[in-house]
């Protein structure tokens, strides 16, 4: 049989992969596989077809018999949505100061969510009871937005990662003050590959109460999920994902790609490569003299200083970006699909530049 003709073509080169994010790679062929094989037909929309139903059953195999997964369309809409489920219209929400829904989300959590972020310095990304406690105080202050969640990320956005107890120190802290915990977990495939433990551990199994679930960055085409493990912590969730404009009316072909990464191993395969190309790439820069890597990569991404006029002459021959611009600090990124090809170019071609 003969493939569905298209006038769709080709605009980019499929063998051209850089090191600026994980969002730039495609979908992983057994995501698109899955996709093809819900389609055709009819299915119930908005959640009521029988992906997303199956989808709950596999999620609560990673996440506990209470989980309830709501599939979204982007990792923004989910921390809006899921901080919007936790939070009163007066509510705040501890975070470290590096925070993506502090750095990179266009103030959507403020803007979108009505919430008020407090944020705390930290010095490798993470949170600990002691920096939370410089923001939580003032419950009873009308005067002071209340802090009702602490929103923490696993893997944080400086590629480093919390330990289950660490995780678990910071649920007990929070549940004391009568605070709830959101974990983004954007790159939550990545930490449990690093780690070597299943999601479940640093998630239900310490006390987390809601989660952002990404899948875009772990082989998507498109799509995350709100997963709440705590039902007591929440509530009207469906009405808070429709006016967050996160509903999918065909919502079977987000659950399908869900279901693709987290029904066996595909999730843990594409985060491992992704990882150990990580680990591949900081060895090889490490070698090139006058290059710094600043935090432990422990996940998928490497942060790395160096001269400016270096990484301008190197961003003409790869796509990464810079962390912060001012202090020459760059960012690279890993995904399922680079290559040990892609990463000794890469560095060969860094050291060429560092030696010009």
């Amino acid at each position: 049989m003969n493939p569905p003709r298209t006038d769709a073509r080709r605009h980019h080169d499929p063998q051209v992969r850089g090191f600026a994010s994980d969002n730039y790679a495609g979908a992983h062929p057994e995501v698109m596989a899955a996709l093809a094989l819900a389609n055709g037909g009819h299915q119930v929309a908005y959640g009521e077809d029988d992906y997303t139903e199956n989808l709950q059953r596999i999620v609560r195999g990673h996440f506990g018999p209470t989980a309830e997964a709501f599939p979204v369309f982007n990792g923004t809409g989910a921390n809006v949505v899921a901080l919007q489920a936790v939070t009163d219209r007066w509510g705040a929400v501890i975070c470290a100061e590096s925070a993506h829904i502090n750095v990179d989300e266009g103030g959507a959590p403020e803007r979108m969510g009505g919430l008020k972020l407090l944020t705390v310095p930290t010095p490798d990304g993470k949170l600990t009871p002691e920096l939370i406690d410089r923001q939580a105080y003032g419950w009873e202050d009308e005067h002071r937005a209340m802090p009702q969640v602490v929103s923490i990320t696993q893997s944080t956005e400086l590629g480093t990662l919390y330990t289950p107890d660490e995780i678990r120190a910071i649920c007990e802290h929070a549940h004391a003050h009568g605070m709830k915990v959101h974990l983004d977990g954007s790159r939550i495939a990545n930490a449990a590959a690093s780690l070597n433990v299943p999601m479940r551990t640093f998630t239900n199994a310490v006390g987390v109460d809601i989660l952002s679930l990404g899948g875009t960055k772990n082989g998507a085409l498109f799509g995350e999920a709100v997963v709440v493990i705590n039902q007591d912590a929440v509530s009207h969730m469906k009405h808070l994902r429709k006016l967050s404009m996160q509903l999918a009316s065909k919502m079977r072909f987000v659950s399908v790609q869900l279901e693709a990464l987290l029904a066996k191993d595909l999730w843990l395969r594409n985060a491992r490569h992704a990882n150990e190309m990580a680990q591949r790439l900081a060895e090889g820069v490490r070698a090139a003299h006058g290059v710094e890597i600043l935090y432990p990569v422990q996940a998928n991404g490497v942060f790395a200083k160096l001269p400016h006029e270096v990484s301008e002459r190197l961003q003409k021959r790869f796509r990464f970006y810079f962390w912060d611009e001012s202090a020459g600090v760059v960012r690279w990124m890993c995904s399922f699909d680079t290559t040990e090809e892609d990463v000794d170019a890469f560095v060969a071609a860094l050291k060429e530049e560092m030696a010009r």
